[in-house]
Parts: C-alpha cells; sequence; structure tokens
C-alpha cells in the first residue's frame, strides 16, 4: 500500500510541478520546447504505470458497498466523461498546447468548448470520480482519485497560465466561454450547439464506452455496467 500512496502521490506532483511552475521555463530554457515536452509526457506515463502496478498489488481494504443505483449513476457519468474527452481531443481548442495561434480565429469557441473549454481534463475527472464511487476501497480512492486531480485541479491551473501568457485574447475567451461545464450556458454566455458537435464525435464516444464497458469484464473480470 506504501508503493500506492507514493505513486499516488508523485503522479500530480511531477505533473504540476513540470508544467505549473517555473521549473517548467528553467527546463524549457536549457532543453528546447520540444525536448521538454517529451521529458514531460514520458515521466507522466512512467508514473502512471507505475500507479497501476502499485494499484493492482495494493490489498483489499474497503470503506464502502456500492449499491445498484450508484452504478447505474456511475455509467451514466462514464457515458459522459467520454463525450467529454473525446470532444475535447478533437475539437480546436486555444488552450491546447502549441493551439495558441486559435486565439485570434474569430469562431474558436464551437463545439463542446461552448459546453467547457476544458473538456478533456473534465472528462478525466468525472471517469475518475464514477471509479471511485463505483468501487469503494482504499487503493481505489487512492489511484484513481490520483488521476482524477490531474483535471480537477489542472483546469484552474491552466486557466491561470494562460491568462498570464495571453491577457487580453484570454480575457475575450474566457468571457464566452466557462471551464465548469454548461455555466456559461447557465449564465446565458453561451448556447449548447449540438450540430457544431457533430453525430460523429457522439457516435465515437459510445463505441468507445461500449467498447470499454465490453473489455471491462474481459480484462478485470467485473463487469462495468450493473
Amino acid at each position: 500500500m506504501l508503493d500506492l500512496m507514493i505513486a499516488s502521490l508523485l503522479l500530480p506532483v511531477s505533473h504540476f510541478g513540470l508544467s505549473s511552475t517555473r521549473v517548467r521555463d528553467l527546463l524549457v530554457h536549457r532543453l528546447t520546447e520540444q525536448r521538454f515536452l517529451a521529458v514531460y509526457k514520458s515521466i507522466t506515463v512512467a508514473t502512471l504505470v507505475w500507479l497501476g502496478i502499485a494499484y493492482e498489488h495494493a490489498p483489499l481494504y474497503r470503506l464502502w458497498t456500492p449499491l445498484y443505483a450508484t452504478k447505474l449513476i456511475v455509467s451514466a457519468v462514464v457515458l459522459a466523461a467520454f463525450f467529454l474527452i473525446v470532444g475535447g481531443i478533437t475539437t480546436p481548442n486555444p488552450t491546447i498546447v502549441g493551439s495558441e495561434g486559435l486565439f485570434d480565429e474569430p469562431d474558436v469557441v464551437r463545439g463542446v468548448i461552448r459546453v467547457t473549454r476544458n473538456s478533456f481534463l473534465w472528462g478525466v475527472a468525472l471517469w475518475a470520480s464514477a471509479h471511485i464511487a463505483a468501487t469503494g476501497d482504499v487503493a481505489s480512492v487512492l489511484m484513481f482519485g490520483s488521476i482524477g486531480s490531474l483535471g480537477l485541479i489542472g483546469a484552474p491551473l491552466l486557466d491561470a497560465k494562460k491568462a498570464r501568457r495571453h491577457g487580453e485574447k484570454w480575457r475575450q475567451f474566457a468571457a464566452h466561454t466557462s471551464s465548469l461545464p454548461f455555466l456559461a450556458i447557465v449564465q446565458s454566455r453561451q448556447h449548447l450547439a449540438m450540430q457544431e458537435i457533430g453525430w460523429l464525435r457522439i457516435g465515437a464516444a459510445a463505441s468507445l464506452f461500449a467498447a470499454a464497458s465490453y473489455a471491462h469484464r474481459v480484462v478485470f473480470g467485473v463487469s462495468a455496467l450493473p
């Protein structure tokens, strides 16, 4: 369990320590942006692998027993997470590394960005939170809590970093979007445009959810569905 505790702490510490502190600027200055990103991704992948191995060998200490209704809700939340993740990956977004030039595009706020400007991060956070609720043991709280923190903490940190770097361009972008899903729509600063999201993305997310649900039983021996 100690191995899992260390890995679950190291993942967010290394992730945010390299991406949201002065360490990043120092390393970019020494390595160049491209080499820094390569090192950054390698450390993240290695830490995730360590986290997964430590989780697999951790003892089971149950905190609660999930109810049938909980699993129903969890399935819906995970499906929503897949929509956000697929939308976040496939929609051009100026918050993505290397896409800052999109701030100058007049119609950059499209599709899932109308729902949240941090779609991928919120998708990861929802996916991890759903797994915590569906498992109910200490090891799962540690591992999925660690992964979920990348989204929950990463979203405001990313906003703050973009605000510092892009000034007025960021303020205009932020005025028409929200980090919290649907907040800008509820506040009438934005509207939902399903045609911009597209049935292809919706179908891809649903297909990935179905495939992941099937693979969950095959790989882990436990059904992801109620």
